[in-house]
């Protein structure tokens, strides 16, 4: 386990550099270690993001230049990496389509565009602190969300493997396509796909810190040179512009409006909810304190920057902010050392990197479109929380079957509906007392009480709208077949939290219903929970019947023993509770 940092290590306060200051200069060695390797790894895979998000080589760099700055400086987490990544990457692809055609200068326009746009939403999410939106995208749908993009990218990249044209819309087209074209393949690029796909799983199996892409990388630029690829039938990546990204604003035309703000949308959502995770996660990790909203404004001038600067979306990337984690690096100071790396790579190398076999690049995204596909935790999903697995598997299949904005939906819609499910299919008790004086719980049936003619009904989550038909129907159940007939009911609400108006309009027509039987009607809740809501409703009050709110189970039996409804019981002691 690594050492954990203490909460207090990082008194900077300053709204931003708070994922640089202070500066340890016993870690600094560590952090532009971390830099170089983020960089040695990183900059194959951001080249291969290009192919998913149908952009010019190039881009793929210019998401790890001006976006990291601008997140070491405006962003929150030491330890989060905001650069290109597959999700948001494969989301313009599979939507921009409709009003450009893929790799054309339109289209590339348009994905900064929609960058800027992201920026936008994010400024706005920090304004109204919506940073508490990454919790309703659910662990279980973002698993399927990923593993359906894995199978997506996979698929899309099977044809460049054995040098054929990319045919057929969505994943199952694309495999019938090549299996049906396989004999028609380049051998020299088969067979050079099939050395990097080698090397680069070998290395991860046999020596896992060795960048087994960027070997590919040198070693095919290598050989393109001396063997001269080109003339062998073996495309190549061609022309790479050096130099600085030029700075401009990304253009808009009113008919492109509504795809340009549904794509944004789309990679908002991801982007939320998948920096948040990964960011807590590491702040957690090293027990330092995490701002989500802080980050979001990070993730925003990350997002302006790309936009300004040519390229597509970028957001927090588990992968890379583990590459950074693994070699040892704990601040920004990485991700600054990685940027200082591909600037001088855009100034003097760019030249090699037009040899590069474009099969190269998608055995790369090939393997990582393999890597998202969360075989394991799907397994896991379904032995755990099957329900939470269907939800799972559905998003797979909308990703795969339809495309990622509507998989994102699905995956939002699923988590919602999961969210109301366990919501509404809560746990529900009568309580009775056992020979030692405790309290014990039981499945709710009628006839058992807490005390002759008093039953105990214990809600166990809060009330709200979803959930009051249940709640009344249950305690009207436990009235109507009481034999011999209740004199009180007692609703123990320490377990709830929450409220709303429905909720306490339900609790006024309950109590109307039970005055009509003779039943009356107690809580026992707690000043932390919702006593002041149920006060400030009047929920319990009726002309003529006095209603009581308790603070104990104990206190509420004691107090209505002996009483009927209809009279007023003793004041509570409160200092009993």
């Amino acid at each position: 386990m690594k050492p954990a940092a203490s909460a207090q290590a990082h008194p900077h306060r300053l709204p931003f550099l708070q994922g640089l200051l202070p500066l340890s200069p016993a870690q600094l060695p560590h952090d532009i270690i971390a830099g170089i390797t983020l960089a040695a790894l990183g900059i194959p895979e951001v080249m291969g993001y290009t192919k998913i998000a149908g952009t010019p080589t190039v881009t793929g760099l210019y998401t790890i230049l001006l976006p990291l700055l601008a997140f070491a400086v405006f962003g929150a987490s030491r330890q989060l990496v905001v650069a290109a990544d597959s999700a948001t990457a494969a989301i313009p692809a599979g939507t921009l389509t409709a009003v450009a055609a893929l790799g054309s200068k339109e289209y590339v326009g348009l994905t900064s565009t929609v960058a800027l746009a992201v920026a936008v939403m994010l400024v706005f999410a920090r304004i109204f602190r919506l940073g508490f939106l990454a919790d309703f995208l659910s662990r279980s749908a973002l698993i399927g969300f990923l593993t359906g993009v894995g199978v997506q990218v996979a698929a899309g990249e099977l044809a460049g493997l054995f040098g054929l044209a990319k045919q057929g819309h969505g994943p199952v087209m694309q495999i019938v396509s090549v299996v049906e074209r396989v004999a028609g393949a380049n051998y020299p690029t088969t067979l050079l796909s099939i050395a990097v796909l080698a090397v680069i799983i070998g290395c991860k199996r046999f020596v896992p810190r060795a960048p087994g892409a960027l070997i590919a990388v040198i070693g095919s630029i290598v050989a393109s040179s001396v063997f001269d690829f080109a003339a062998h039938g073996i495309t190549v990546t061609g022309e790479v512009p050096g130099g600085l990204p030029s700075l401009f604003l990304p253009p808009l035309h009113m008919g492109e409006v509504n795809q340009v703000l549904a794509t944004a949308a789309s990679c908002f959502i991801v982007i939320i909810a998948q920096s948040a995770a990964t960011a807590r996660a590491y702040a957690n990790r090293y027990n330092e304190k995490g701002d989500d909203n802080a980050d979001i404004i990070g993730l925003a001038a990350a997002n302006a920057a790309a936009a300004f600067t040519g390229t597509f979306v970028v957001n927090g990337s588990p992968t890379k902010t583990e590459m950074v984690d693994d070699a040892g690096g704990r601040t920004q100071v990485a991700h600054l050392t990685t940027a200082v790396i591909v600037l001088l790579v855009l100034l003097f190398l760019t030249r090699p990197l037009s040899l590069l076999p474009a099969a190269v690049l998608s055995a790369i995204v090939f393997m990582i479109g393999v890597k998202l596909i969360d075989v394991k935790g799907m397994i896991e999903l379904f032995r755990m929380q099957k329900d939470e697995f269907v939800v799972a598997l559905l998003t797979v299949c909308v990703v795969v079957f339809v495309d990622v904005m509507h998989g994102i939906l699905a995956a939002i819609v699923m988590s919602l509906i999961a969210h109301a499910r366990n919501s509404y299919h809560l746990r529900t008790r009568v309580l009775t007392r056992s020979p030692a004086g405790h309290w014990v719980a039981h499945r709710v049936e009628p006839n058992v009480l807490a005390a002759p003619g008093i039953v105990v009904y214990r809600f166990e989550a809060d009330l709200f709208y979803a959930n009051t038909g249940r709640f009344s129907e249950e305690v009207l159940k436990l009235v109507n077949e009481a034999s011999p007939p209740l004199r009180w009911v007692v609703l123990d609400a320490s377990e709830i939290n929450n409220v709303d108006y429905t909720a306490c309009k339900a609790l006024l027509q309950l109590g109307g219903e039970l005055d009509r039987r003779g039943v009356g009607i107690a809580i026992v809740a707690l000043p932390s929970g919702v006593r002041h809501e149920l006060e400030r409703y009047k929920a319990l009050r009726a002309p003529d019947i006095h209603r009581q709110i308790f603070s104990t189970v104990d206190e509420a039996i004691d107090a209505l023993g002996n009483l009927s409804p209809t009279a007023a019981p003793p004041a509570p002691d409160d200092t009993k509770a």
